[in-house]
């Protein structure tokens, strides 16, 4: 016997938003460390002489968290999987730390709640536990993942049969 994995019926995977590339963050730290050596010079040449060290530790810690971000949102990551067997939520946290949810995809149900002001949540509901998914989505995207993730259950809890038996001779 060969063991076969199961068919794959809907897949989702997100990511945090990078909105800067390698360069354009490269650019943007160069912006910051010209505005405040700009703005450092300034106050040196009015005799302000201390706000040349905060300007510079300012820019270093702006140009310091959006590394930060960067490095931590690149670890980050979401797959939603929907199989024959199962419905399995895969994540990875900001350290790089898995967690798999699994689900029975014939049970779990799909809850937009909204959230005034804010994203709205996503969560699949099962026996009264709630996991929620897209959390690295944005409103619109969020929307999208319900109603496709939303069609593929539908279409998993009322199969098609083709059974060649079945049907008319004539």
């Amino acid at each position: 016997m060969s063991a076969t994995s199961p068919a794959v019926l809907f897949e989702a995977y997100s990511t945090p938003p990078l909105a800067l590339g390698d360069r354009g963050l490269l650019l943007l730290a160069g912006m910051l460390a010209l505005g405040s050596l700009v703005t450092g010079t300034l106050f040196l040449v009015l005799g302000a002489w201390p706000v040349l060290g905060f300007t510079g530790a300012e820019g270093a810690m702006v140009i310091g968290l959006l590394l930060l971000y960067r490095r931590r949102a690149r670890r980050r990551s979401e797959l939603v999987l929907l199989t024959e067997d199962a419905l399995t939520v895969r994540r990875r946290d900001n350290k790089g730390r898995p967690q798999v949810i699994r689900l029975d995809p014939y049970w779990a149900r799909l809850r937009l709640q909204e959230r005034p002001g804010r994203v709205s949540a996503l969560h699949l509901v099962q026996r009264g536990a709630a996991v929620e998914i897209g959390q690295l989505l944005g409103e619109e995207d969020k929307r999208d993942l319900a109603e496709a993730l939303g069609a593929a259950l539908a279409k998993y809890r009322s199969p098609v049969f083709d059974n060649p038996q079945l049907r008319d001779v004539g």
